[in-house]
């Protein structure tokens, strides 16, 4: 009876997952020429689950649009709108986002000031700032965002605690896997050091399939998960650092869209941690313990498999 429960449990849960889709954010370019004239790129995602948003400027008339090219993972249309006054102080409406696209807008003013909002799908508005804030904090909500949508990153901290035994070994475990990504992150968006992005989602995947096999074994790195953290780590920060070059950034940014970026994907991690923490516990403290590392070993080896698959058939 307990194993049919905890097999149902398993089914709620992760049915959903296995079909769910990775954030992909979409981008909103605007610069601003003379007379209130401004030149519009929008791209949006190729493979996001709905039709391209559409885009609402206030008391502006589109000229010269274009049609949509794709270019890689996106459909890019190029613009030009002229405006009654200066686009400060209205209204941004994105008609049409998804659950799974978020918009970044950024808009370059002739004073050499940037703004950059986030727009969702509960907030598909955005109004322009009469002043420009320095720094481009939406950068945090992005990184809080891709921690919260990827789930194969939640997925591969939820295996790692079922390695960890007492206070200290988490701290050791869950600062390794941090030091470890946001190495990778930086080097990566900084342009040192690339890896190909469809390349590296199959390879996290395959990190959550020997994962899975510890968890179920509870040998090696039982006493020392820090060093599966912090190696696995690593290569987890080259797909962090793949949506943020998707998302893309100015490189007068570079410093803070990273700081922001990085900061968001710790705030996300400390968000899901005490409820994966307190699942883990529950799981070793109840009449399941026996069972619970072999259904989750189950549970990750196969949601790893299901990804590693899909992703090395998209690169083929």
């Amino acid at each position: 009876m307990i194993r049919i429960l905890f097999i149902s449990l398993f089914i709620i849960l992760f049915t959903n997952i296995i079909f769910a889709h990775e954030m992909n954010p979409a981008r909103l370019v605007v610069n601003e020429e003379v007379d209130s004239n401004y030149k519009v790129t929008w791209m949006f995602p190729v493979n996001a689950a709905s039709l391209p948003a559409e885009v609402s400027f206030p008391g502006c008339v589109e000229l010269n649009k274009e049609l949509p090219r794709q270019e890689q993972k996106y459909l890019i249309s190029n613009l030009n709108l002229h405006c009654e006054d200066s686009i400060q102080g209205k209204a941004i409406t994105l008609k049409g986002l998804s659950r799974v696209t978020d918009a970044l807008i950024s808009i370059s003013f002739l004073d050499e000031t940037k703004f950059e909002g986030l727009a969702t799908i509960n907030n598909p508005s955005i109004i322009v700032p009469k002043e420009v804030s320095l720094y481009p904090t939406n950068y945090f909500w992005l990184g809080v965002e891709h921690l919260l949508s990827g789930i194969d990153h939640m997925l591969f901290v939820f295996g790692l605690l079922f390695l960890v035994a007492g206070a200290g070994t988490l701290i050791k475990t869950i600062t390794a896997f941090t030091v470890a990504h946001s190495i990778t992150l930086t080097l990566s968006v900084l342009g040192w050091v690339s890896l190909p992005q469809a390349s590296t989602e199959a390879f996290i995947a395959l990190t959550l399939i020997y994962l899975a096999l510890e968890v179920g074994e509870q040998h090696k790195y039982k006493s020392t998960p820090w060093v599966l953290a912090f190696g696995f780590g690593l290569l987890h920060g080259f797909g962090f650092a793949g949506a943020l070059t998707d998302i893309g950034f100015g490189n007068e940014n570079l410093f803070f869209s990273l700081l922001f970026f990085n900061l968001g994907i710790e705030a996300g991690q400390l968000m899901v941690l005490p409820l994966l923490g307190i699942l883990v516990w529950l799981l070793n403290t109840t009449a399941i313990k026996e069972i619970s590392y072999r259904y989750s070993s189950y549970a990750i080896g196969g949601l790893g498999s299901f990804w590693l698959i899909e992703r090395v058939l998209k690169i083929i």
